[in-house]
C-alpha cells in the first residue's frame, strides 16, 4: 500500500503551526532527528543524525521552514511541500575544529536576520556555547521540546493509516523472527530475521536489542547476545521498531524454545502479564486522567513488584513519545496531569519477572485512542503454549 509523503508532511506541518499557536511560540528550532523528520519531512541518517547538533530546522509561525541540511547533502531535498529554504549545516559542537565559535556566531547572525523583529526563539538539542550566543544576541530562549511533544501526541489521519501499514509490515517482520526461535540458534542469530524483514519491507530501525531467552529473561532489559536457545527456554522480544515511512511499532511477546511443554511456574508467569496487559488496557479511553487510569491498574504480586517494567504505558509516534504513564504509590502526590485524548497512539507494558523462578514474561501491545472508544492496533498472537 502507498501513501502521499506530501500528505502527511503538510498534515504534521499544519498540527505544528496549531499548537506553536496555541502556545504562542512564533519560532522552533530543533537539532533532534526525529523532531526534523517530523517538521519538515526529510529524512537524512537518522541514527548518525541522534549523535550530535548536525542538522537544524526552523518553523515559523507564518509557515515557512528553513532546514539546515548535513554539508553536500542539500539536493536530497526535493518536491518538498514546506521547505522553504535549504542551507548546509554549520559545525557547531568542538568535534567540528577549532573555528566551531566561529561557525556559532555566524549561525546566530542567520537565524537572528530570519527571525528580523520577533525577538523570541524556543529550541532543543543545542549545546550551552549556542543557547548562549542566540541570548547575547537578544533573543529570548525557551524551550521547544514541549512543542514538539504536544504536537506529536495527537496522531493526524493520515499518520494513523500510515501507523497500520508499519504494524502488518513489522508484524511480518516478527513472525520471520519466530520462525528463527529453535533451539542450539543465538539470540542475534534470530534477532536478526527480524531486522532482515524489517529492513526489507521499508523500515528503517531497531531501537532496542530488547531480544533475551532463558535465564536471561530475568531481569529484564537484557539485551540480545550470543547465548544459544534451549528447549523450554522463555524468549521474550520487544519490536522497538521504527516501520514504514519511519513510524514505530511497538509490541512485546514471550514465546517457547522448542517442541517442549511449559513448566507450570512458566505459565503461572506468563498468566500474570497476560492479566496485567489486559486489565490495564481495559482502563484507558478518552477523557481518562492518567493519574485515575495509574490508580486502577492491575496491581503487581508482591513477589514480582520488585521486578515489574518501570512505566505503564507510553506515547508512540515517530518513536517513543509523551506520555511516559508511571506507576501510583500510595502517599506519593501523581504527577502527570493529563488525560487520554481523541487521536494518542499509546503502548501498555508488562512484564512479570520472579527472582526464584530466574524467569520473566514481557508483553505489550499497542492501542489507538478514538473519540468514544480504543482500538486495538497489534493483533500479534499470544503464545498458545504458554496460555493456561
Amino acid at each position: 500500500m502507498d501513501f502521499d509523503s506530501n500528505c502527511l508532511i503538510i498534515e504534521r506541518h499544519q498540527r505544528l503551526l496549531q499548537v506553536m499557536s496555541d502556545m504562542d511560540e512564533p519560532a522552533v528550532l530543533t537539532s533532534n532527528s526525529i523532531n526534523i523528520l517530523y517538521a519538515t519531512g526529510v529524512r537524512n541518517m537518522t541514527v548518525f543524525s541522534l549523535m550530535g547538533p548536525f542538522r537544524f530546522s526552523l518553523t515559523l509561525a507564518d509557515g515557512s521552514v528553513f532546514l539546515w541540511e548535513f554539508a553536500g547533502c542539500e539536493h536530497l531535498v526535493t518536491e518538498n511541500p514546506i521547505v522553504t529554504d535549504v542551507r548546509p549545516a554549520p559545525g557547531l559542537t568542538p568535534i567540528s575544529g577549532p573555528g566551531f565559535q566561529n561557525e556559532i556566531a555566524r549561525f546566530v547572525a542567520d537565524l537572528t536576520a530570519i527571525l528580523g523583529d520577533c525577538k523570541r526563539i524556543a529550541i532543543e538539542g543545542l549545546d550551552v556555547p549556542v543557547s548562549d550566543a542566540l541570548r547575547n544576541s537578544g533573543l529570548y530562549v525557551s524551550d521547544a521540546t514541549g512543542v514538539f511533544s504536544r504536537a506529536r501526541v495527537i496522531k493526524q489521519p493520515l499518520e494513523i493509516s500510515v501507523m497500520r501499514e508499519a504494524i502488518s509490515r513489522v508484524e511480518a517482520a516478527a513472525a520471520s523472527l519466530e520462525t528463527s526461535i529453535v533451539p542450539g540458534v543465538s539470540e542475534v542469530e534470530a534477532w536478526a530475521a527480524f531486522h532482515k524483514h524489517l529492513i526489507a519491507t521499508e523500515g528503517e530501525y531497531v531501537s532496542t536489542r530488547l531480544f533475551q531467552s532463558g535465564p536471561r529473561t530475568f531481569p529484564y532489559f537484557q539485551e540480545a547476545g550470543p547465548r544459544k536457545m534451549q528447549a523450554g527456554d522463555l524468549v521474550c522480544f520487544d519490536t522497538d521498531a521504527l516501520g514504514y515511512m519511519h513510524y514505530a511499532v511497538d509490541f512485546s511477546r514471550t514465546f517457547l524454545c522448542g517442541d517442549v511443554s511449559a513448566t507450570d511456574k512458566q505459565k503461572s508467569l506468563y498468566k500474570l502479564a497476560y492479566e496485567q496487559l489486559h486489565h490495564n488496557a481495559a482502563l484507558i479511553g478518552p477523557g481518562v486522567t492518567f493519574e485515575n487510569f495509574a490508580k486502577a491498574a492491575w496491581p503487581i504480586p508482591a513477589a514480582n513488584r520488585g521486578y515489574g517494567y518501570y512505566c505503564l504505558g507510553h506515547g508512540l509516534g515517530l518513536c517513543g513519545e509523551f506520555p511516559y504513564i508511571s506507576h501510583h504509590f500510595d502517599g506519593v502526590p501523581y504527577a502527570l496531569e493529563a488525560a487520554f485524548e481523541p487521536g494518542m497512539v499509546i503502548c501498555i507494558e508488562s512484564y512479570i519477572g520472579e527472582e526464584q523462578a530466574a524467569e520473566g514474561v514481557k508483553l505489550e501491545d499497542q492501542f489507538l485512542i478514538t473519540d468514544d472508544t480504543v482500538e486495538r492496533l497489534t493483533n500479534y498472537p499470544f503464545c498458545s503454549a504458554l496460555l493456561i
